[in-house]
């Protein structure tokens, strides 16, 4: 009997102290970050429990959708690139009703959204430790990113981003540009011959040749040798990604849940991680290749701390998340900005032909090489408006780690950063009026000309957290576009329909079908 009563009380004391933990985390400590904030003049919508303005970003974003849907009804035939305001209506609601710096809560995840651009820049230029990646990026998110560069904080991200960043300089970037040319001259193959089996016009869904190439050039980048290893890795990732795409992030405890989708995004994480530990292991039997997975190979081997930091991650891990982070970085971000380029060039013949005698004059009929691309003005311009009016994230996303003043706002501990990379790409009065129109030639001199705040133009984020990958996106992008322009015309297919939406990228939700043509 006595046991029994114990065993009861333990039970019964465990409850409480789940309730009360529960409590803080659900109710206390949200209640209480919202209030510092409130105290400073931010406001934002009254969340409610557990799943704090989820429901109404849902409704708002239905209502946008319906009322959008109508108006393309009524312009058929009519492509706008404004379409952040749909995409992002509840931001545009929250932000007309609260201003430029207000709050809102996806589920547990308490955020401040800034578009003030002072406040942007802070937040961007800001080196302090204190200011890392939301803790969501590796537990929602966490059988995509991990504890990788993208996801981690502190002194782990300064560890890896020590490891892999070199590898990413502008100078090793230069001798990576023969096996980007080599991949992209396989898909010129691939298409001559549909084109000609098709009688002279193919119809291609170029955003899925685009991944299919990406995933070629960072299986070469990545795994060397083992780049075919790579490719089956970066197929299952694709999976992982459409599957978790799905999921919100936010709600407490969801990812815990065996549902369906959940149970899928288990299996898959788990194949992924299996098959990288096995290139990992037929990569320690052979000879070592100076690609990225072997600086990745020994950047492990110093994980232990760093500065004398512990750093309480394992290798295997280390090796696992990183392979993950830069598949997801360098391959389909670099796919989705290739085919949207694509798009723009099918709109805009003129600029298609810009593009195609600029090639022809650099590169004289050979494959481009790094200086080549170096000379290529127009191609680069035509890549940032593309960056610009269409950038692969939605967001610059931060967390304060610790208490954190910006500017004349202490951020509180655990309130997460937004910043919306398209709303502020595409704003008049930063742009001009002509911000929602595809226009290269505002970047012909630089961002620094294109804009009157040039650190609203974040396509690859800013600061000490922008991405370590951008030189070779963009030394990927322009051979993409100078090979395959100088070799192909691209006009739209009727069955084209324009819906760029907000996955975990902005993607094109229908994809993107072209006409495809011999020049």
């Amino acid at each position: 009997m006595g046991i029994s009563i114990i065993f009861l009380s333990a039970v019964l004391g465990g409850v409480v102290l789940l309730f009360l933990h529960l409590y803080n985390v659900l109710v206390r400590k949200p209640k209480m970050v919202r209030s510092r904030l409130e105290k400073q003049g931010i406001r934002g919508p009254s969340p409610s429990f557990l799943l704090g303005n989820i429901s109404e970003i849902k409704k708002i974003q239905h209502e946008e959708a319906a009322s959008s849907s109508i108006a393309a009804q009524q312009k058929v035939g009519m492509i706008s690139h404004n379409w952040p305001p749909t995409a992002f209506a509840y931001l545009e609601k929250y932000k007309n009703d609260y201003g430029p710096i207000f709050m809102y809560s996806a589920g547990s995840i308490q955020i401040i959204c800034i578009t003030e651009m002072d406040l942007v820049k802070e937040v961007n230029q800001c080196t302090s430790l204190s200011l890392g990646k939301p803790s969501y990026l590796s537990k929602d998110r966490g059988p995509l990113l991990g504890q990788g560069i993208l996801a981690s904080s502190g002194p782990l991200w300064a560890h890896q981003r020590k490891v892999i960043t070199p590898q990413l300089y502008l100078e090793k970037v230069k001798g990576m540009v023969k096996l980007m040319v080599d991949s992209t001259l396989s898909l010129v193959k691939a298409w001559e011959s549909r084109i000609e089996s098709e009688g002279g016009i193919a119809e291609i869904s170029v955003d899925t040749d685009m991944k299919s190439l990406a995933a070629d050039v960072i299986s070469r980048a990545c795994f060397g040798s083992s780049y075919s290893k790579g490719q089956e890795i970066f197929s299952k990732f694709g999976l992982l990604l459409e599957v978790m795409s799905k999921e919100p992030v936010g709600i407490p405890g969801l990812r815990y849940l065996p549902t369906k989708n959940n149970r899928e995004i288990w299996r898959l994480e788990k194949e992924i991680n299996l098959m990288i530990l096995q290139v990992v292991k037929d990569r320690s039997e052979s000879s070592c290749e100076k690609d990225l997975l072997q600086m990745i190979l020994e950047g492990a081997k110093s994980c232990g701390d760093y500065n004398g930091v512990p750093l309480n991650i394992s290798c295997d891990k280390f090796i696992v998340d990183n392979c993950k982070n830069i598949y997801f970085a360098g391959h389909e971000t670099s796919a989705i900005t290739a085919a949207w380029s694509f798009l723009l060039l099918a709109l805009y013949p003129e600029w298609q032909d810009r593009v195609r005698a600029e090639v022809l004059k650099v590169c004289k009929g050979n494959p481009p090489n790094s200086e080549m691309l170096r000379s290529m003005k127009i191609v680069t311009m035509v890549i940032q408006e593309t960056l610009r009016l269409y950038p692969p994230a939605g967001f610059v996303f931060r967390e304060a780690l610790d208490d954190i003043k910006l500017k004349d706002i202490v951020i509180p501990k655990g309130m997460g950063i937004q910043v919306p990379i398209p709303i502020l790409q595409q704003n008049p009065d930063l742009w001009g009026p002509d911000a929602h129109q595809f226009n290269p030639e505002r970047f012909a001199n630089g961002v620094i000309g294109a804009c009157k705040i040039p650190q609203a133009y974040m396509p690859f984020g800013a600061g000490p957290r922008a991405c370590a990958g951008q030189h070779f996106a963009m030394a990927e992008l322009k051979v993409i576009l100078s090979l395959l322009v100088s070799k192909f015309s691209f006009s739209l297919s009727p069955k084209y329909r324009h819906s760029p939406v907000v996955r975990v990228n902005i993607i094109p939700q229908h994809g993107i079908t072209l006409h495809v043509k011999r020049v």
